[in-house]
């Protein structure tokens, strides 16, 4: 950057000519918007085509889980709104489930963005958009008037505006070393909710990878493999594949490997291989669960590392393809440059003869996070709060935190704008939602699928979606607001 801080703030500023804050307000589907459901077709097209009825049934649940499964679809729509120009690593899925605790390699809890399967140089504004209209659509469904939302989303939006501008100040290496711990994020909640928060994290410290062992493996004639469950879990010898296949994904993940890393792993000795499904959005894309033992004592000793395919990032036909030449390393490298720690085990690999691409990580390494289905109001805006003060951050050490910040400014222009965005754009997901219930109930493959356990409770998926589920909870009274959310606080 040859321009110094002051000319980069005013280069800011200047952008607001082009593009007002206030312009991010705007937002309406247009006439010749495409159909959701094609696009998420389209995108099955390069998926197990079996596991598709469970992507849709689970994407049916509700407006949120449609939203969380339909980041392609907020990509077209986001690409026609106004954007400064300025790039940051975008996470691409920055919704609130997004974010949560996990390991550092020190072993200590952190908060941060935890999801980069889109991740893709992008706008800055697309990610401070999908946090803050997932905070509505999440908010609405708790049964909260939309004036309620908005309280939660503005706290989002200025959070974010407020994170920035004091990470403008920051020293470079300073930021790249900053890392939300478990102490700073108990103390960001007002006292009522500190309870829930390290109950959350006494949860994140028990999901660890030998509860993975002990809950997805068991002993069969003397071997420990996984338990067959599908088609959720199922071994390699019942997918088509062939353990050739596997050892070239080893063998591929080991060289991109950094040469201690390489020697910790060539310690270990796999057992056995399964495919998993996984989340909502990435249902369908092959992941593949790997069982390993290490050298001295294969009962105890073992780790279970996720193989996921990366396909191409929902933003590139957008923002225009990755450099990189491989997804898995896309996802790798984006995750490196956003988030403050990562997995020991984190590489990419790619299947034989320039096949697919993949990405490795553990995968629970106490892992966890606070459920928005279950918090009130206020808490629903602390921890949206919390989400944006990490995204400012990634967005910080990635992109021109300056000039986005002379172009944000003092006042709560923008603040504003993204709460009428969310609140218009929640209501096209609503819509979306049920354009695909209603497609589920006259035609789109529904084969009926198990039940699988919800963090609230145990959902249904079912053949039978030619009901529109429930979209809202009962409404839940929020506390007097004795705190703004994302503000300090004392005890």
């Amino acid at each position: 950057m040859d321009q110094t801080p002051d000319e980069r703030r005013a280069a800011g500023r200047a952008l607001r000519e082009a593009v007002p804050r206030s312009a991010h307000g705007d937002w309406s589907p247009p006439p010749d918007r495409a159909d959701p459901v094609d696009i998420l077709e389209a995108q099955a097209a390069s998926r197990v085509p079996e596991l598709g009825p469970i992507r849709y049934a689970r994407m049916a649940e509700s407006p949120f889980a449609f939203f969380r499964g339909a980041a392609a679809v907020m990509a077209m729509d986001l690409a026609s709104t106004p954007a400064t120009g300025i790039r940051v690593q975008a996470c691409g899925d920055a919704h609130v489930d997004n974010f949560g605790l996990f390991a550092s390699p020190e072993r200590n809890l952190v908060f941060d963005i935890n999801d980069f399967d889109e991740t893709v140089p992008g706008p800055w504004e697309w990610d401070v958009k999908r946090l803050c209209v997932s905070l509505h659509v999440v908010a609405r469904q708790r049964g909260f008037s939309l004036a309620e939302c908005d309280v939660v989303v503005t706290a989002a939006a200025r959070t974010y505006r407020e994170r920035l501008a004091e990470y403008t100040s920051w020293r470079l290496l300073d930021l790249w070393y900053e890392r939300t711990e478990i102490k700073e994020v108990i103390e960001h909640f007002p006292v009522r909710y500190r309870k829930r928060v390290r109950r959350d994290v006494k949860r994140a410290r028990r999901k660890d990878h030998l509860r993975a062992v002990t809950k997805l493996t068991e002993v069969v004639d003397g071997q420990r493999r996984f338990i067959e469950d599908p088609p959720l879990i199922v071994h390699l010898t019942n997918t088509g594949h062939d353990m050739d296949e596997v050892m070239a994904l080893i063998d591929s993940y080991r060289a991109n490997l950094s040469d201690e890393r390489r020697y910790m792993f060539d310690r270990y000795r796999l057992l056995d291989v399964a495919r998993k499904v996984v989340g909502v959005g990435s249902v369908g894309t092959r992941c593949w669960v790997g069982l390993f033992a290490g050298p001295d004592d294969p009962e105890t000793d073992l780790i279970v590392l996720q193989v996921k395919e990366a396909q191409p990032s929902v933003l590139e036909p957008y923002v225009g393809e990755s450099t990189l030449g491989n997804h898995g390393k896309r996802v790798v490298v984006g995750q490196r440059l956003i988030q403050a720690a990562s997995d020991v085990f984190l590489s990419w690999t790619e299947g034989p003869k320039g096949g697919r691409h993949y990405y490795v990580r553990q995968l629970w390494d106490l892992k966890g996070q606070g459920d928005p289905m279950v918090m009130d109001l206020d808490d629903l805006g602390h921890h949206g709060a919390l989400c944006a003060w990490v995204l400012a951050r990634s967005h910080a050490r990635t992109g021109d935190a300056i000039q986005i910040s002379g172009y944000l400014g003092k006042a709560s222009t923008f603040d504003e704008a993204i709460a009428t965005f969310a609140r218009q754009y929640a209501a096209t997901n609503e819509a979306d939602h049920a354009a695909l219930v209603d497609t589920l109930a006259h035609g789109l493959p529904t084969a009926s699928v198990p039940e699988r356990p919800g963090r609230s409770g145990v959902v249904r998926f079912d053949a039978e979606l030619s009901r529109k589920p429930p979209t809202t909870a009962p409404h839940t009274a929020a506390p007097t607001r004795d705190d703004q959310p994302g503000a300090p606080h004392s005890q």
